[in-house]
């Protein structure tokens, strides 16, 4: 053989091994990565989206709602998420969650006012009474029973500010209720 022959032959032996080194795969790699491929497209299929509400009601009867997407990849994971709450209604496209929450609502925090409405009754205004609607009725009082400060009080609103607020304007005016006349 010459020496040119043997260079080509060189050559050709040097990119062989080139091209089996880096670019070759065998049968076996490919058939992994395929197996690997529909595995990952088996889980994508099998995760599920869905519309969330989670609707908490507050001690003081306001109910807020809140809407979210969830794609739920494992039942199991998605049911521990939401395991503080209890299930209202489930189809394929909606769950409904449901949660009492033993606290009054960020509305009557930031804007709620107890007062006195125009029939006598305790209530609690969305603002100052008289000027504001009403958010929550509880029961007539006896407007004459009623200590003439007590009563200013109500006229020029009580503010809510927490729950321990709440539950102490309601039991310091119980005394001044008319028998029977509870509306909560």
């Amino acid at each position: 053989m010459t020496v040119k022959i043997r260079l080509v032959f060189m050559v050709f032996l040097l990119l062989g091994a080139f091209y089996f080194t880096f670019f070759h795969e065998d049968k076996k790699e490919a058939a992994e990565r395929t197996k690997d491929t529909e595995e990952l497209t088996e889980v994508e299929t099998s995760a599920h989206t869905v519309k969330v509400v989670l609707k908490r009601t507050y001690l003081d009867g306001e109910v807020s709602e809140e809407v979210v997407q969830e794609t739920i990849w494992s039942m199991e994971d998605f049911w521990a998420q939401y395991d503080q709450w209890d299930l209202v209604d489930m189809n394929e496209e909606r769950i409904i969650f449901q949660q009492e929450i033993d606290d009054i609502s960020p509305l009557l925090k930031t804007n709620g006012f107890f007062g006195i409405s125009d029939k006598g009754v305790l209530s609690i205004f969305n603002g100052k009474p008289g000027q504001s609607e009403i958010i929550q009725s509880f029961f007539q009082l006896d407007v004459k029973k009623l200590e003439s400060k007590k009563h200013e009080e109500l006229v020029k609103g009580i503010p809510v500010k927490s729950k321990q607020e709440y539950q102490a304007v309601i039991e310091s005016f119980k005394p001044y209720s008319r028998d029977g006349s509870r509306l909560q």
